[in-house]
């Protein structure tokens, strides 16, 4: 007698041999842990499938047919571990699967435990990943319908020519437009319109960029599917900064020439040139990934429509008195020579003394890498005048004393009251500085108590200069250079000239010394180059007003930003901002439309002369222009000199107006009325400042209302190890490298051609060869979506392992041939356009029909309520375990017979399989058609019936309705009983997997059960239990004395226990030798161990942690040992129970 209880599931099982006490032969008198994994079953489920399977079959088997598990997704691999795709596996392999994995665990050794491991298991998948595939050749007309009639279906799934053809005619049809007459008819609820956020036109989409895409599309799908209007319009940004970096290394690379050289007319034609050629890398991408964009309606932010929403928008915020030009001090990237905004600064904190590399300078030739020092604090002297007395300061910038304009102290410390009203002076250029008394600025117990002070070069000291009204004293050239107020340090770069001028101190005698000090550096975002605070005259926006009514709408409900808690954070921004500097020294962007105006000859009119400020002439255009400035001059045309401003605006300015600029304004357009307000901003939090505030703002403020309701933000995408992608760390992977598949070699090729140290490099190499030894498989795009949603159920950051995504690919191969093999089911079945009506209707549904319909009916209603709530994870594992669990591993193999029995009396049976199937198959393939667009069209394309549907019937499945629950269709009985059943089915299949049943040899179960729901349910699925069990009979609560004593027992509960006849089906003499010889593998370190244990000295030396890991480990082999022992002797009993017989 052979038992094990089925209560802890999600353990491996085992089941021990065990012989029946005398008061009942079948009464439970110990019990081993048992699990009937899912793996397990589902491995069953694909056996029986393969030796069903025709021959012409036999090729998708290799790769996993229609219930094979080998599509779990590498999330999985710890529940697969045990699964075995083997019919019979032997002890040995049983044994060694313990010994790895059975260390740790306090439950029963593994000996008994069937299955391969993971390691066989991920050889398959590789095998299958790496199986050779037909050379493709796409035949379709570009913009036609791919013809599947001329197609036979594929023996294996192969993205390429699944994904073929589809994306050019889906576009050609113009299934991605929307009418806006239509959609203007349309309630808000039956609404649907989103704009991407643009990416950089400079760049190409990342796995961060694909994540994007596959949550919009499938919203975008979704919806469509629902029969909203939708609209989903597409983009790029012009990204001011990164094109003209780009561009301006490509002239220097192919003439030797700046931009300066070639002048700013000529070079902008470069860039355009650039973008012609380079631009459209991205829409390739999105092409390839299936997004539905309207590409009637691409959107580029330098063209045309844009660029006359910019000139509006600029002209309504200086109209409206937000917008005005002012000299501030604000943040200076010397290597862009351009003014920064404030969330453009990345910051970096420095512990102490640090060494940096700073990419505009030569080197530090003091340093053997040319590195710069920074984090520590330096002070020096300055001579007090008139006086032997000396006044020391102390600075983390020293080179920045060169325009000090000032030394503060505390009005009240006695240590320097006699210096008060008097100066210092400076030691290069002679100028005497103030001694000024600051109590806001100066801490009396910090260092000396003096302070210098630089209001041209320092935030706290420019508020103590306005205080104070000091002189500011620029010492800066935009290049980073020190300028002609810098006396004998003129023209060395800012950090030469720190070194430069400590070396003087020392020469004259007021260097001090210097120490460690932490500091915060800032950093351009953009370029990396430390960030100087300099005075300049730049273009600013107020933003108090807009930012108070954009926190007011998500106070009030009317702007909803998902997840929730992230509104904290769009508060605290916007309660707290700062205007915003808009213009920025560059040449590539739009330029800002506002004009200097002079009279002709006049003289002293400066346009940096902030006292000329009111000179500038804002307008609509140069003609705008010169009307305007007519009027502020008081004279003709003819003698107005008017000079546009050479800047640019920000990036994020245009980007700002987006949601509405695509859509024409501020012109009254058809699709401005139809699809504006949009109906969300789905994007990355990382930019919910640079990009949703501003559009939020600017939407308020332009057209006065919300750009959209509500605002998803994604998680940020990181790699495996929770670092950012980054092409400096080469950890970046293009989504086309995963759709196509791509070798090691051209990972690696890729990460030589960057710009990546050469350890990092060495680093990124390694990962790459650890994590892609044979490079990355071809995927498709369906298994990269699908992959990417999955991750959407964690929580701020995503930290992506790629060969998770990687797995995905294998449940495509498994989609793939469950369909294939259920085609085989339904070729001769005729649906009809109300095909679920008439089988519900039709009062021949056996349980199993209702079952799948039922279960249908709960993930329809999960995927809805999921998309709903952006529970994008949710969603794909509702769906995925759909199929996995009821249609592959359960419904699919439950119908085989009844399709294969064409009798007459079965006919009705066969109709209701063959319906439930149909449509379990159809509506299954339009619920993943949002997550997997490509596979899901080929699929639905070659089910029976197609194109016979009546004139309702859609052309693709992207236009077809998106199923929803129907409540009445909803069978709760039907599942219960089915759970009881495939409870009874995971215990047959437990045993035999015990004994190494051969799945050839049909077996007897007796199925002890509690009278009532689940008896009933047994009975009613007697004939499904035999299918799957692989059983000859089935008899339920037989009577005691009809059941033999040679039998193997697993307890599912208890209510329920599973009793399977094993007489002439065990050898037990080869099962008591297997045992035997691992009682002796165990016994050894047994031993050993425990004469370690025993050694003197051992509780004395051995450390507490050490000893409780001993003494676990010994009971564990001990109770190992024990349990083999136990198993020896009842299969030794059983043995002579049978010979008895």
């Amino acid at each position: 007698l052979c038992f094990a209880s089925q209560d802890n599931r999600g353990k491996d099982e085992t089941c021990a041999p065990s012989y029946p006490g005398s008061s009942s032969s079948h009464n439970l008198q110990r019990s081993a842990q048992s699990n009937m994994s899912e793996v397990d079953e589902t491995k069953i489920a694909a056996m029986s499938l393969e030796d069903k399977t025709t021959a012409a079959a036999a090729p998708a088997a290799a790769e996993g047919s229609a219930a094979a598990d080998d599509s779990a997704p590498p999330a999985a691999a710890a529940a697969d571990g045990a699964a075995g795709g083997e019919k019979k596996l032997s002890k040995n392999a049983l044994k060694k699967l313990a010994k790895n994995k059975g260390k740790k665990k306090k439950e029963k050794p593994q000996w008994g435990q069937p299955g391969e491991g993971k390691k066989k298991k991920d050889s398959e998948k590789k095998k299958a990943l790496s199986l050779p595939k037909p050379a493709f050749v796409n035949v379709t007309p570009k913009g036609q319908k791919k013809d599947l009639s001329k197609e036979l279906m594929a023996d294996a799934y192969h993205p390429q020519a699944v994904e073929a053809a589809w994306q050019d005619w889906w576009e050609s049809s113009g299934f991605y437009s929307c009418d806006p007459a239509i959609a203007e008819g349309k309630a808000d609820d039956e609404k649907f319109m989103m704009v991407i956020p643009p990416p950089n036109v400079t760049g190409s989409l990342h796995l961060g960029h694909a994540l994007t895409a596959a949550v919009e599309d499938t919203l975008t799908r979704w919806h469509r599917m629902l029969g909203h209007a939708t609209l989903y319009v597409p983009g790029t940004d012009h990204a001011g900064i990164a094109t003209q970096s780009v561009v301006e290394k490509m002239i220097m690379k192919e003439s030797n020439l700046t931009r300066h050289d070639l002048g700013r007319e000529k070079f902008v034609e470069k860039v355009w040139e650039w973008k012609a050629e380079y631009g459209n890398r991205i829409t390739t991408q999105l092409r390839r990934l299936g997004s539905s964009v309207d590409w009637g309606r691409e959107r580029f932010t330098m063209d045309e429509m844009c660029s006359k929403a910019v000139v509006e928008a600029f002209n309504r915020f200086h109209e409206d008195g937000l917008l005005y030009r002012a000299e501030r001090l604000g943040n200076w990237s010397c290597a862009l020579k351009s003014a920064i905004s404030d969330i453009e600064v990345d910051y970096v904190d420095l512990e102490g003394r640090t060494f940096l590399e700073v990419k505009t300078h030569k080197g530090n030739p003091d340093d053997a890498k040319g590195r710069y020092e920074f984090g520590v604090l330096t002070s020096f002297a300055y001579p007090i005048e008139d006086s032997d007395e000396k006044l020391v300061v102390a600075t983390t910038r020293l080179e920045t004393m060169l325009g000090d304009s000032a030394v503060a102290i505390h009005p009240e410390d006695e240590r320097y009251k006699h210096l008060h009203g008097k100066h210092v002076v400076h030691p290069f250029n002679g100028r005497r500085i103030p001694i000024i008394t600051d109590a806001t600025l100066v801490d009396m117990s910090f260092g000396t108590g003096a302070v210098k002070i630089t209001p041209a070069h320092d935030p706290n000291d420019y508020e103590c200069g306005k205080r104070h009204n000091l002189e500011f004293h620029t010492i800066l050239t935009p290049e980073g250079a020190i300028n002609h107020g810098g006396s004998q340090f003129e023209g060395m770069m800012r950090y030469d000239a720190r070194i430069a001028v400590e070396e003087a101190l020392k020469e004259k005698g007021l260097y001090i010394g210097k120490e460690p000090n932490k500091m915060r550096l800032g950093l351009c975002s953009r370029s990396g180059d430390i960030l100087e605070p300099m005075i300049t005259p730049q273009w600013y926006v107020n933003c108090s007003g807009m930012a108070k009514r954009s926190t007011d709408a998500v106070r009030n409900g009317e702007l909803k930003i998902v997840p929730a808690d992230h509104e904290k954070t769009w508060f605290q921004w916007l309660d707290n901002i700062r205007d915003w500097c808009v213009s920025r020294q560059l040449w590539w962007g739009h330029q800002i439309p506002a004009w200097f105006a002079t009279k002709k000859g006049e003289r002293g009119v400066v346009k940096t002369d902030m006292k000329c400020n009111d000179r500038w002439v804002v307008a609509r255009s140069e003609e705008d222009a010169y009307v305007k400035a007519e009027k502020l001059l008081g004279c003709g045309r003819d003698e107005i000199v008017l000079e546009r401003d050479a800047d640019v605006l920000d990036t994020w300015f245009s980007s700002g107006l987006f949601p509405f600029s695509v859509m024409g304004w501020p012109d009254h357009t058809d699709d401005l009325k139809a699809f504006y307000p949009t109906s969300l901003l789905e994007t990355g939090l990382d930019i919910l400042f640079f990009w949703v505030a501003r559009m939020v703002m600017m939407g308020l403020q332009l057209t006065d209302k919300l750009p959209f309701h509500t605002v998803y933000l994604h998680a940020m995408v990181r790699d495996k190890e929770g670092r950012k992608m980054s092409k400096s760390l080469g950890n970046v992977i293009d989504p086309l490298e995963v759709i196509s598949g791509c070798t090691l070699e051209t990972l690696l090729d890729k990460l030589e051609g960057g710009n990546l140290p050469p350890k990092e490099i060495a680093r990124a190499k390694k990962d790459q060869q650890a994590d892609f030894p044979d490079g990355i498989p071809e995927c498709g795009s369906d298994a990269l979506r699908f992959g990417l949603l999955a991750y959407t159920v964690q929580g701020r950051d995503v930290n992506l392992d790629m060969k998770r995504v990687v797995g995905y690919r294998m449940f495509c191969n498994k989609l793939w041939n469950a369909t294939r093999f259920a085609l085989q089911f339904v070729s001769d079945f005729d649906p009809t356009p109300n095909i679920l009506e008439e089988l519900m209707g039709s009062g021949k549904m056996a349980v199993r029909d209702k079952f799948i319909i039922s279960r249908l009916m709960a993930c329809c209603e999960t995927v809805n309520d999921c998309f709903t709530n952006y529970k994008f994870g949710d969603a794909q594992q509702a769906a995925y375990s759909y199929w996995m669990n009821d249609v592959c591993d359960v419904y699919l193999e439950l119908i085989k017979p009844v399709v294969y029995d064409k009798s007459e009396e079965n006919k009705d049976n066969r109709w209701a399989a063959q319906a439930a199937l149909w449509v379990a198959i159809e509506a299954g393939l339009r619920l993943l058609h949002p997550m997997m667009p490509f596979v899901t069209e080929e699929l639905w394309q070659r089910l029976p019936g197609r194109g016979t549907l009546g004139d309702s019937e859609p052309e693709s499945i992207m236009l077809a309705k998106f199923p929803k629950c129907n409540e009445a269709y909803r069978n709760s009985k039907c599942e219960e009983s089915m759970d009881t059943t495939m409870n009874i089915i995971r215990a047959c299949r437990s045993l035999r997997q015990q004994y190494n049943i051969a799945n050839k040899v049909l077996t007897h179960y007796f199925v002890k059960i509690a009278s009532g729901q689940l008896e009933d349910a047994a009975k009613s699925q007697t004939d499904d239990i035999k299918t799957l069990g692989k059983a000859a009979t089935v008899d339920i609560n037989l009577d005691e004395e009809a059941i033999p004593k040679s039998v193997g027992i697993v307890v599912v509960d208890e209510f329920t226990t599973v009793l399977m006849d094993i007489k002439g089906l065990v050898n037990y003499a080869a099962e008591i030798k297997k045992l035997e010889k691992q009682l002796r593998k165990t016994t050894g370190p047994m031993e050993q161990l425990e004469t370690k244990m025993a050694a003197p000295g051992y509780e004395d030396n051995v450390s507490d942690a050490v000893k409780a890991t001993n003494t676990e480990r010994l009971e564990g082999m001990k109770k190992k040992a024990a349990d083999i022992e136990e198993a020896v002797q009842n299969f030794k009993n059983l043995d002579e129970i049978e010979k008895a017989c």
